[in-house]
């Protein structure tokens, strides 16, 4: 009888593990993240969580405060300047999918889109987790590293951001409307199409983002020198 191998836990497992959770907003803005904890959590030493910890700090995920690390917490200002940003990539990277997208690439996407159709009432961290796995998938068909690279370092920071504009109103079921038009246009090979596609689809994101970050700020209590006019 062949026995199954454990696998092995070390900084770059503990990492991706953190990454994954911290992007689906396991974590959520503010959340407090203990070297001790994980160590007992991943049955480890300190050393390779401290590993893991340092690379997510450096790729935004964590800031350090007062009490240790923590997952930062909104910035209004820097979500709307990536969001900016976001509407340029996104555009231009789904024209050069239609461009340069291959077979499997194909494949890969109405694989993607018939799974998202197929879920029933997900969740908040579920539909985050999908849309970043679909728009991943765009930017694969770009085969386009750099492109890619720009693409993933600022879907990083929008996990900052609070909840998914994918669990606002209707736009679930839109969203998905709006990718299955960008998946013909990529097999089309239109690249206009595909780019206005795209464009259209961030900016309704944005505009939704907008939204709630104007709900949170409503939410926020006054603070103790406005109470005292």
């Amino acid at each position: 009888m062949t026995e199954t191998a454990t696998p092995r836990i070390d900084g770059e497992s503990i990492f991706r593990t953190l990454r994954s959770e911290i992007l689906s907003g396991v974590h959520q803005p503010g959340t407090a993240i203990r070297e001790t904890s994980l160590a007992t959590r991943f049955g480890v030493s300190r050393t390779p969580v401290r590993e893991a910890l340092s690379r997510l700090q450096q790729e935004g995920l964590l800031e350090r405060v007062a009490r240790g690390l923590q997952v930062p917490q909104v910035d209004p200002q820097q979500v709307i300047q990536i969001y900016d940003m976001r509407i340029l990539l996104e555009e231009e990277a789904a024209r050069q999918a239609a461009r340069s997208r291959q077979f499997p690439d194909l494949m890969r996407l109405e694989a993607l889109l018939q799974r998202d159709r197929e879920l029933q009432e997900p969740d908040d961290h579920t539909r985050i987790t999908t849309n970043l796995e679909f728009h991943a998938a765009v930017w694969n068909c770009a085969h386009n590293p750099v492109l890619r690279d720009l693409l993933d370092r600022l879907s990083t920071h929008l996990i900052h951001a609070p909840r998914s504009t994918l669990s606002t109103g209707n736009r679930w079921a839109e969203s998905l409307d709006e990718h299955e038009a960008l998946v013909h246009a990529i097999e089309r090979q239109d690249s206009g199409a595909a780019g206005k596609i795209a464009r259209s689809h961030m900016e309704t994101a944005r505009t939704l983002r907008l939204q709630l970050l104007r709900e949170t700020a409503l939410q926020q209590p006054l603070s103790t020198s406005s109470t005292r006019r």
